[in-house]
């Protein structure tokens, strides 16, 4: 059963880390590049504090953004404040969304995301808690896979997972990791079932689209090509 309560109080320690580690950049590391094409840590924090408040409007029951077209600009517009500013942003609308989550209401109700993914509202603080611990291995600042929280970890490998489940490009395929636990995914597609395990991190790494799967062991076929995300 997932437990909100549980996963936001997860979200504020993730969020402090981040915050700490963010503290300790200047304004030129920010407008440095991240590890994500395309985006400087700037716009990757920019995007952490809009999703915030993208959370909140999924939680409010309005639509998760305006449009494609108004997230990016509000990423774009976002990115290249300096360090200072870029902190107070991603501090204040975190609080807003922890706030919020502190309300009581229907937790059990079903939200919609974007592109028209559904989801139970117990689950946001979950998805959240995702978005800042990967986006600040993302920032490429020394924070690593191999850091994240074991309990994140393993519930985000069954989370993507679930999410490949059936998945008409990816075929039948066996995750599991060094120390023996186990999932399943795809299915979708012809062939398998293919056999992929590794260590936790560098599995969580290729389901992600954070790591090219290289450090995984593969059986059965060929490594499965993933959907973007």
């Amino acid at each position: 059963m997932i437990d909100h309560v549980r996963d936001l109080a997860s979200v504020q320690d993730a969020t402090e880390r981040l915050l700490t580690a963010v503290a300790e950049l200047d304004n030129a590391s920010v407008a440095g590049p991240s590890r994500l094409p395309g985006w400087s840590r700037g716009h990757v924090l920019a995007h952490l504090s809009r999703n915030a408040d993208a959370l909140m409007n999924v939680l409010q029951g309005r639509p998760m953004y305006v449009s494609a077209e108004a997230r990016n600009a509000d990423i774009e517009d976002g990115a290249g404040r300096p360090v200072h500013d870029q902190l107070t942003d991603l501090r204040q609308s975190a609080a807003r969304l922890q706030a919020l989550g502190d309300v009581p209401a229907d937790w059990s109700r079903t939200v919609e995301l974007r592109n028209g993914v559904t989801d139970s509202a117990a689950r946001l603080p979950f998805r959240r808690w995702g978005e800042v611990e990967l986006h600040h291995v993302d920032l490429g600042i020394g924070y690593e896979l191999e850091d994240l929280p074991a309990e994140f970890t393993e519930r985000e490998i069954e989370f993507l997972a679930k999410r490949f489940e059936g998945h008409r490009d990816v075929p039948a395929t066996r995750l599991g990791t060094v120390d023996g636990r186990t999932w399943s995914t795809g299915g979708g597609a012809p062939g398998g079932p293919v056999a992929v395990e590794g260590p936790a991190a560098d599995l969580l790494g290729w389901l992600a689209g954070r790591r090219d799967g290289s450090a995984l062991t593969v059986r059965g076929g060929a490594l499965p090509k993933l959907p973007a995300l």
